[in-house]
C-alpha cells in the first residue's frame, strides 16, 4: 500500500530564539537538512510480520485491542479563563506545563496545569516581544526551560530558568550566558544531570563546531566545552551528529567517556540516531525507498517496510520501544486528516493510536495529539510507559 505523505505540523527545522544573528547558521542548516527529512518527512508502515487484525485482514489493530488496559485521557483544549491551552510537556499522568496567551492578549503564559483543571501561572511574557519558551525538561520536582523574547530593534536574548512544579517557590533564573543557543524539536534539547542542566549552541568561528553548555540548578558559572562538527543532544551522556550521512559521518559522541561511535551508512541512506537506535531513509531512483531500525553499529536491522507515512517525532525509537508515526488520509474535518500509528518493536506491529489527529507531541514517554475543531477541541494523551508495564 502506498500512500502520500505530508508533513507534520508538530514537526519543523531547529528553532532559535527570534531576532538572533545567522552568522554560524548555515552547518547546522545545511547539514540538518537531511537529517530532517530522514527523521520526519518520510517513514513506512510494515508489510510483513504480524502487522494487521486476524479477524479483518490488512487492517491494523487499535491500541485499545493491543493493551485492552491503556487509558487515554482528555485535556480540555481552554484554560478556564478562555484561551487555548499548548501542552509542552507532562509531568505526571494528569499535570502538564504548556503555554496559553493571557485573556486580554497582550502576554504569553506558561503554566502548570493539574489535573482538576487548576492553574498555577510561573511566568508571563509580552507578546509585543516575540516571545518563545522552549527546551522544557523535568527531572524529579524539577522543570527547566528557555526563554527568548525580541526587543524593539530585533535582537533577542535567551535566559534558562528553573522552577520546581510541586511547589509554590518562585521560578529561579539560572542564567543569560546561554550562547547562541540551537534547538531540534528533540525532547533532549536541553537535559538535566546531576545537579546542572544542560543544553548545546553554535559555537563561534567559521569551522562548524558546537558547544555543550551547562549552569547548576542551584546557581552559578556556565561550563562551556567545545567540540568539533555540528552536534544535537540526546540521552545523557550522548550527543548525536546533526547531520544525516550527506553531509559527512554519522556519529555518536559519549560525553562522558569523550569515545565516539560511527554509524554505517551507505551513499544511498540518510540516518538520524539516538543512542540505541538509527532510523534510515534509504533513498531509491525515483524518491524514498525503505525505512530500516538498526543499531548504532550496524547490528539488528530491519526492514519496516514500504508504505510512505510521516514521522511524528525527532526523537528515535522513544522508550527504545516505540516508532511514533502519522499517516495521512483523506480529511474528515477542517483541520485534522491524519492518523496517528505507533510501531512497537517487542511485537513487530503497527497499531493505531487515534483518527483524525491534527498536531502531534511526545516527550518523557508521553504522547499526546490535538482533536476536533474549535467548537469541541481537546487533547488525548497516552501514557507509552503504560505499554511496557
Amino acid at each position: 500500500m502506498t500512500v502520500t505523505a505530508r508533513p507534520v505540523e508538530s514537526t519543523g527545522a531547529p528553532s532559535h530564539p527570534p531576532g538572533r544573528h545567522r552568522r554560524h547558521r548555515p552547518w547546522h542548516l545545511a547539514g540538518l537538512a537531511g537529517a530532517l527529512a530522514a527523521a520526519v518527512l518520510l517513514v513506512v508502515l510494515p508489510q510483513a510480520g504480524p502487522t494487521t487484525s486476524a479477524d479483518e485482514p490488512g487492517r491494523l489493530r487499535t491500541v485499545a485491542e493491543v493493551w485492552p488496559a491503556a487509558e487515554i485521557t482528555e485535556v480540555p483544549a481552554n484554560l478556564a479563563d478562555g484561551p487555548a491551552y499548548s501542552p509542552v510537556l507532562f509531568l505526571d499522568g494528569g499535570t502538564s506545563v504548556g503555554t496559553a496567551p493571557s485573556p486580554d492578549g497582550t502576554a504569553l503564559r506558561l503554566v502548570v496545569r493539574a489535573a482538576d483543571g487548576s492553574v498555577r501561572e510561573l511566568r508571563r511574557l509580552p507578546l509585543g516581544a516575540t516571545p518563545q519558551f522552549g527546551g522544557f525538561t523535568a527531572n524529579g520536582d524539577t522543570l527547566a526551560w528557555s526563554e527568548s523574547v525580541a526587543d524593539e530593534d530585533g535582537r533577542g536574548r535567551t535566559e534558562m530558568w528553573a522552577a520546581g512544579w510541586v511547589d509554590d517557590a518562585e521560578p529561579r533564573r539560572l542564567t543569560t550566558d546561554t550562547g547562541d543557543v540551537v534547538f531540534f524539536n528533540s525532547q533532549y534539547d536541553m537535559v538535566i544531570n546531576e545537579g546542572s542542566l544542560y543544553w548545546v549552541a553554535v559555537a563561534p568561528g567559521t569551522e562548524p563546531a558546537t558547544e555543550l553548555r551547562s549552569v547548576p540548578l542551584a546557581g552559578g558559572e556556565v561550563t562551556v566545552r567545545t567540540d568539533p562538527g555540528a552536534w544535537a543532544l540526546s540521552r545523557w551522556p550522548t550527543m548525536v551528529s546533526a547531520g544525516s550521512g550527506e553531509t559527512g559521518p554519522i556519529r555518536i559522541r559519549d560525553v562522558v567517556e569523550r569515545r565516539i561511535t560511527d554509524v554505517p551508512a551507505g551513499p544511498t541512506e540518510l540516518v538520524t540516531c539516538g543512542p540505541t537506535w538509527c532510523r534510515v531513509l534509504v533513498l531509491a531512483a525515483d524518491g524514498p525507498g525503505r525505512i530500516d531500525l538498526m543499531r548504532p553499529d550496524g547490528t539488528d536491522r530491519r526492514r519496516i517496510g514500504d508504505g510512505s507515512v510521516t514521522a511524528s517525532t525527532i526523537d528515535v525509537a522513544v522508550l527504545d520501544r516505540f516508532e511514533v508515526l502519522s499517516l495521512s488520509s483523506a480529511p474528515t474535518s477542517l483541520t485534522n486528516s491524519q492518523q496517528l500509528i505507533i510501531y512497537d518493536l517487542q511485537l513487530d506491529e503497527a497499531i493505531v493510536v487515534s483518527d483524525d489527529v491534527g498536531m502531534v507531541l511526545c516527550r518523557g514517554g508521553v504522547l499526546w495529539w490535538s482533536v476536533g475543531d474549535d467548537s469541541a477541541a481537546s487533547w488525548q494523551v497516552l501514557d507509552l510507559r503504560s505499554l511496557t508495564d
